[in-house]
């Protein structure tokens, strides 16, 4: 006889004893009300900038013929101003010159060759200007802006009808803000099309208050070290941000909607992803927050609703996933395929379909040392008024590994019968079977989450 098969006749008898000694414990929560559709209202429906009809280039009181030629004649220190529409792509040598539209605004088209503006040279800066029709060969980094140089600043530009955004190719300290990219949306599928800001072997480079739709993902980072993000949105895309080996970077502050999945984090160590947001990303794969073969990381503080799985965590190891709000979503937290040394503490799991699901052939506890997580579907006992449950919760439990492990007896998994034995499991864990317990879960939720449950 296995550990399971002994578990239910020790359960049935847990459940009579409950019923003498506190019956209060199996009182439904309290009806918190209907809750409605989440809904950000993200119209961000923007029209290329105007633009001057006549184009002119100048470095102080000196006409030039073309663009170019401004930025050949440019010394350290030089401002070239362009208004009007260029049709060249520029090439920037010169260290520490700086290129911006001028009050009647300017725009670059790149004739649909290479990238439209290539930074050669350090410390420059590229502002204000309208960044168009790039090449389309995302196999030789054709986009807006392919950066070469430490320490560029890119900001107000406005990109449209190229294949990447903007290129970080090796170099540091780069920073662009303030920014609006848009992807080719006739390319589908969308892993045909560039990513919006492509980091590659870069540290100390900031990424700040973008918006970036419409490409394959948003902001793409490999092999990057130090790295700041925050403040940006991106929608419409494969992807809002994907890591793939990169260490010691910061995400937050950003918001990730009706994207495939919101935030990628993959292959990674140390990051830190704080305060963020995740809204329907819904698409084939699905998640919110996607942490896989990460380590030593900390995912807190975001908000995380309607998703597919709100948090999905494969093969993590030792990670801190705190004070995160887990609202509506098809699972709150899916944890699978080796996952292991994580510690889940002061979460609120409200209204997911399911709560959490798990592959684990073993106990997990989600807890930190004097406090748990917030589970809608629990019923705390709190009889010293600590805040935390007397009882545990088991978000899945002995139910939920006899399903797993045998499909067909779902249909029973919501009767009178199974919520039994998922009470008595939770009140006198005499046998603890494979799944996650939540020794110390609390009376109420940290999050104030009917601010986002309660809009259209």
């Amino acid at each position: 006889m296995n550990r399971l098969e002994i578990a239910f006749p020790i359960a049935a008898l847990a459940v009579v004893a409950l019923a003498l000694t506190i019956p209060f414990a199996v009182a439904a929560p309290a009806d918190d009300g209907e809750t409605e559709s989440f809904d950000l209202d993200l119209d961000r429906a923007v029209e290329p900038p105007d633009v001057a009809d006549e184009r002119s280039a100048t470095i102080d009181d000196r006409q030039f013929e073309s663009a170019s030629a401004a930025i050949d004649a440019a010394e350290p220190g030089d401002t070239v101003v362009l208004e009007g529409t260029f049709e060249e792509r520029l090439v920037l040598t010169t260290e520490n010159v700086t290129v911006r539209s001028g009050p009647d605004g300017a725009a670059i088209d790149g004739g649909g060759e290479d990238s439209v503006v290539t930074v050669a040279a350090e410390n420059v800066t590229v502002e204000g200007l309208w960044l168009h029709n790039s090449g389309d060969r995302v196999d030789e980094e054709d986009g807006a802006v392919f950066v070469d140089g430490d320490r560029a600043t890119l900001t107000d530009l406005h990109v449209t009808d190229t294949a990447f955004g903007v290129w970080i190719n090796g170099a540091d300290d780069v920073t662009v803000a303030d920014s609006r990219i848009e992807g080719r949306e006739d390319v589908y599928p969308r892993v045909d099309r560039g990513n919006g800001i492509h980091l590659w072997e870069t540290e100390g480079t900031v990424i700040r208050n973008n918006e970036i739709t419409n490409v394959r993902d948003g902001i793409y980072y490999s092999w990057t070290e130090d790295v700041v993000a925050e403040e940006n949105a991106m929608w419409n895309n494969r992807y809002g941000v994907h890591y793939m080996y990169s260490n010691d970077n910061r995400l937050e502050g950003n918001l990730a909607v009706d994207n495939d999945v919101g935030y990628a984090l993959m292959v990674s160590e140390r990051l830190t992803v704080a305060n963020n947001t995740a809204v329907r990303n819904t698409g084939s794969s699905g998640h919110g927050i996607l942490i896989k073969d990460v380590e030593r990381s900390t995912v807190r503080g975001n908000v995380v609703v309607e998703n597919g799985n709100g948090l999905y965590v494969y093969n993590a190891q030792d990670n801190r996933l705190a004070e995160n709000l887990l609202l509506r979503n098809e699972v709150g937290i899916h944890a699978t395929a080796g996952t292991d040394g994580q510690e889940v503490v002061g979460n609120s799991v409200i209204d997911n379909d399911d709560a959490v699901v798990t592959t684990t052939r073993s106990v997990a506890v989600w807890n930190g040392t004097d406090r748990g997580n917030y589970w809608s579907d629990a019923r705390p006992i709190d009889l010293d008024g600590d805040g935390t449950s007397e009882v545990h919760h088991r978000p899945a439990g002995m139910v939920e590994h006899l399903v797993r492990e045998n499909p067909q007896a779902a249909v029973f998994a919501d009767s009178p019968a199974f919520d039994a034995v998922r009470l008595a499991e939770s009140s006198f864990p005499v046998v603890e079977s494979p799944g996650i317990v939540d020794r110390q879960p609390l009376a109420d939720s940290p999050h104030d989450w009917r601010e986002y449950a309660n809009h259209r």
